[in-house]
């Protein structure tokens, strides 16, 4: 008589993924207020339009400077306590930000937006999160779910900002005052959260790989790089955006729903991108991520009507979830659990590293590189090639490598 293996039991995963989606929902919808919203507000208060995107670089830089502490603390406390630390350092940012606001002062407002990365930071990590308690059936599935609850956010996010940006007499000043209500309201979530504290390894217990051995690993760089343009590319092109829109006769409402659009198009496909990475490999969706980011340039450089910006942006949200949702996949099951806290955490570094260095670039080329706002965003789009080369390479090489014991 043949007997088969017991389903694995998700239940207490299923329950995480709940509650990860509900935070994701609640506290993720003070992402898409500070993208849509950011570069307009450092427009009117940085000394040269070239800084206009300054403060979306600062809340990115500090998510990259804050990574490793972040999953240093995960490691050592938990889950819950990393992330209390991040609604912590929302609330803190929130208003520090509406006081840049009050006082006309872009050093202050700056400073928000620097420490408002610490929550873009452990935001990043509930993807992470969402893993620890799952199966390896249900990791992909628990991914896609928990970056789903970023629908509701695309929904609530860009919404709260019609209703705030102009509700008092400092423009977005209301916004960042919704902001901090949503923190402290989507801190408590974390309560609920049933992830076990990682076991500190005894003093005898193998020690697992060195960062340089675990980034040189074929199939963990290639998962690093392809997150990283993934991610990068998506900020350089949503940074500039509601520039653009402003920028080519557009008023701020429609700047808000490209935005929500493109939030929308970043988490709709995540109710099923973790069957389509079961049913077709890995490989394949981040393949089928990157170029769909191409496709979003090319649908740019074809004019500034608003059709082509609504095209743009559902075009990028939809690349970056199969790239970004792909690579997130491959690198967790390319780890061993005693190297969580070290690879998540340096993942994080270069991924947000790089978003830093997009999201400076966006401002310089979209204010700095062309006479007009149309040959900005042009620039803009046209900076995606090499990004996309260099990530397509790496793909393909890793496909084409011998198949070893390294490949899924």
């Amino acid at each position: 008589m043949t007997h088969t293996a017991p389903l694995p039991d998700d239940s207490r995963a299923r329950r995480n993924v709940r509650v990860l989606v509900m935070a994701q929902a609640i506290l993720g919808a003070q992402m898409p207020m500070l993208f849509t919203i950011g570069g307009l507000a450092g427009q009117s208060l940085a000394p040269t339009p070239c800084l206009a995107t300054l403060p979306i670089s600062l809340v990115v830089l500090g998510s990259m400077l804050a990574a490793t502490p972040v999953s240093g603390i995960m490691q050592k406390y938990g889950r819950r306590t990393g992330f209390f630390t991040g609604a912590f350092f929302g609330t803190i940012g929130a208003i520090v930000g509406a006081t840049g606001l009050y006082l006309a002062s872009f050093p202050i407002f700056l400073l928000g937006s620097l420490l408002t990365g610490v929550y873009m930071s452990a935001q990043g990590f509930y993807r992470f999160a969402a893993t620890d308690t799952a199966s390896d059936a249900f990791r992909p599935k628990a991914i896609s779910y928990v970056m789903a609850g970023g629908l509701a956010a695309a929904v609530i996010g860009p919404q709260l900002v019609k209703v705030t940006a102009d509700a008092m007499v400092i423009p977005f000043l209301g916004t960042y005052l919704t902001m901090i209500t949503l923190n402290v309201a989507g801190s408590f979530l974390f309560l609920f959260l049933d992830i076990p504290k990682p076991v500190a390894p005894a003093h005898d217990a193998p020690k697992g790989r060195t960062r340089r051995e675990l980034i040189t690993t074929p199939r963990i760089a290639v998962a690093v790089i392809v997150a990283t343009v993934s991610y990068m590319l998506m900020n350089l092109v949503m940074t500039s955006a509601p520039l653009a829109v402003v920028g080519c006769g557009f008023d701020k409402g429609n700047a808000a729903d490209v935005v929500t659009s493109h939030v929308l198009a970043m988490y709709v496909p995540s109710f099923f991108t973790g069957h389509l990475i079961a049913r077709f490999g890995v490989h394949k969706i981040m393949g089928l991520g990157l170029l769909i980011l191409g496709s979003a340039g090319v649908v740019a450089l074809q004019g500034v009507q608003l059709e082509n910006f609504f095209g743009t942006l559902i075009l990028l949200g939809i690349g970056w979830n199969f790239g970004f949702i792909g690579a997130t996949t491959m690198l967790s099951g390319a780890h061993e659990p005693s190297e969580r806290g070290r690879m998540q955490g340096l993942n994080d570094l270069i991924v947000f590293g790089g978003v830093t260095i997009g999201s400076l670039a966006s401002g310089g080329l979209m204010n700095c590189a062309g006479s007009s706002p149309e040959a900005g965003w042009s620039a803009v789009n046209l900076a995606m090639v090499p990004l996309l080369v260099l990530a397509g390479g790496a793909l393909i090489w890793l496909v084409m490598r011998p198949k070893d014991e390294d490949t899924v």
